[in-house]
């Protein structure tokens, strides 16, 4: 007998359809898979066999043959299990051949049990837009696709369920759309609030995240950078419906969901350690996996530590910084995972960390100094928008009972801000004034007279870059959003110089020796 059961498969963040074609025949005991199927889905068949047995189903003698269509695209993973059974139900008559309307995915136990699989928010998209009307997914996965609307989704926690719904015997109801709580965890409770002094560096900070702006602090140990780069995500925009099914849909497929709630409502923060591969940066592996830059998707990737990462960890990150996707090529197949992230760096001035400290004198020579900030490229450093140098935090900062401004204070401007980039880039894929580019720059980068007299002499004296040119732009519109102003006034050019660092006391060191001042200071 021969029959067909629809699953999916995936490749990277791709679903794509796949139609399990089963046959029963008699013959020899024998049991083939064709399809292009790794070693993962040929080990399918004493899974199979396992569960059948479970339900007291005698597996069937003869010939048993599998296609996995199309033959020509190689399958991977134990997501195909549910549906091989299925369809080898069907061709043994246990199962009815009506089932073209659903879509079966999901690894088997021994004894019949379903185990949760990776990306499922993506196959259930998939199967929705393909036209199919239920989807069966293992019950640890229910919640992630009922997510999806237009499509009925049935968590099952054994095959012999399956079996008692499909015969009508013993109905299932379809899962009803998840929708979070709203409830934050008490670990993520942290507030701008809690950052005493440092009234540049929190200006930058709410500048950064009001326009999306790459953001680099440097300073000594202990003034404060960790914690600032911690608490940008509270006083960011809240995340759009848009934006939380993207960001879910990548930690799906890298199988970093909670099943118990599994939407990505908050903004990412990840911070991975300088000793991070290339690969965990981006991406990589046989199968391409989301790397660090795509868990941070519509969040905050943050670099502690910038220098110590290794020079081509570092360099990989900067096409990817330009087109906010990465391109993860193998022999299978090419992985296209977005990151589209506001990056933050910090890193000290010199290897002992004190060079510029009003109070401990740096121990390192003036090459030392020069060398340790020569680890970061001018083409790195031209991809961050904006520079902070973060200073100690004085006594009275430190000893004032007096809080800052808090981060939901903070946010309420922010997102005004945000709502006019909305506006203003409305129909387009722009959400974002670092986003803008460089051939609308001056379309919407609209100044006035004496902005422009301004960011002339800044080119003439400073020799900017193309690049450099264009974020000076970018991070005037923002300031100009932030003060609600319809074009860049003097001010706001102001004001992108005061945060681009060009009179960073640290960046000058940058292939260069340390000022005699600070050489007589050495011991």
């Amino acid at each position: 007998m021969f029959t067909i059961t629809n699953s999916i498969g995936l490749f990277g963040m791709n679903a794509f359809p796949v139609t399990i074609e089963a046959e029963v025949s008699r013959g020899h005991n024998q049991f083939d898979i064709g399809g292009l199927p790794d070693i993962g889905i040929k080990e399918s068949r004493d899974r199979v066999r396992s569960a059948l047995g479970s339900m007291q189903i005698t597996f069937p003698k003869g010939r048993v043959l599998l296609n996995l269509a199309p033959a020509d695209v190689k399958k991977t993973g134990s997501s195909y299990d549910l549906a091989i059974c299925v369809a080898l139900l069907q061709a043994m008559g246990v199962l009815p051949d009506t089932l073209q309307d659903a879509v079966f995915i999901g690894e088997l136990g021994l004894h019949g049990m379903l185990h949760g699989i990776r990306g499922v928010l993506s196959m259930t998209m998939l199967a929705r837009n393909s036209g199919f009307k239920r989807i069966f997914v293992p019950a640890d996965n229910v919640r992630e696709a009922s997510v999806i609307d237009g499509i009925e989704v049935y968590g099952i926690e054994t095959v012999g369920d399956l079996v008692m719904h499909l015969l009508g015997q013993q109905p299932l109801e379809p899962a009803e759309p998840y929708e979070p709580d709203g409830v934050r965890r008490p670990e993520h409770i942290i507030d701008m609030a809690d950052v005493r002094g440092q009234v540049k560096a929190r200006a930058g900070m709410e500048l950064a995240a009001a326009g999306g702006h790459n953001i680099l602090l440097i300073g000594a140990p202990g003034s404060g950078k960790s914690m600032l780069a911690n608490r940008l995500p509270t006083i960011m925009p809240e995340m759009s419906r848009a934006e939380i099914l993207e960001t879910t849909n990548v930690y799906s497929v890298a199988g970093l969901l909670n099943k118990n709630d599994p939407l990505i409502t908050e903004r990412p923060f990840r911070s991975p350690h300088h000793t991070v591969s290339p690969a965990g940066l981006i991406g990589g592996g046989s199968i391409p996996t989301p790397g660090e830059i795509s868990l941070a998707h519509n969040g905050v990737l943050f670099l502690d530590e910038l220098a110590e990462f290794g020079r081509s960890t570092l360099e990989i990150l900067r096409q990817p910084l330009e087109t906010r996707e990465v391109t993860i090529s193998r022999a299978a197949g090419s992985a296209v995972y977005p990151c589209s992230i506001m990056l933050v760096a910090a890193t000290n001035p010199c290897p002992c960390g004190y060079y510029g400290a009003p109070n401990k004198k740096c121990t390192c020579s003036p090459n030392q100094i020069a060398s340790y900030m020569n680890r970061l490229s001018g083409p790195l450093l031209d991809r961050f928008d904006m520079c902070i140098d973060v200073d100690p935090v004085s006594f009275d900062d430190l000893a004032s009972k007096e809080k800052g401004e808090s981060s939901a204070v903070i946010r309420e401007r922010v997102e005004a801000a945000r709502s006019r980039q909305n506006d203003r880039f409305q129909g387009t894929d722009i959400y974002c004034n670092a986003m803008i580019p460089d051939n609308m720059l001056a379309d919407w980068c609209r100044m006035d007279e004496a902005a422009e007299v301004l960011l002339r002499q800044v080119h003439l004296r400073y020799g900017l870059s193309a690049r450099a040119f264009s974020r000076l732009q970018r991070l005037a519109l923002t300031s100009a959003d932030l003060n609600g102003n319809d074009h860049i006034t003097r001010n706001d050019i102001a004001v992108a110089l005061q945060f681009r660092g060009f009179a960073s006391k640290y960046l000058k060191q940058a292939g260069s020796a340390a000022p005699k001042q600070d050489r007589k200071e050495k011991p």
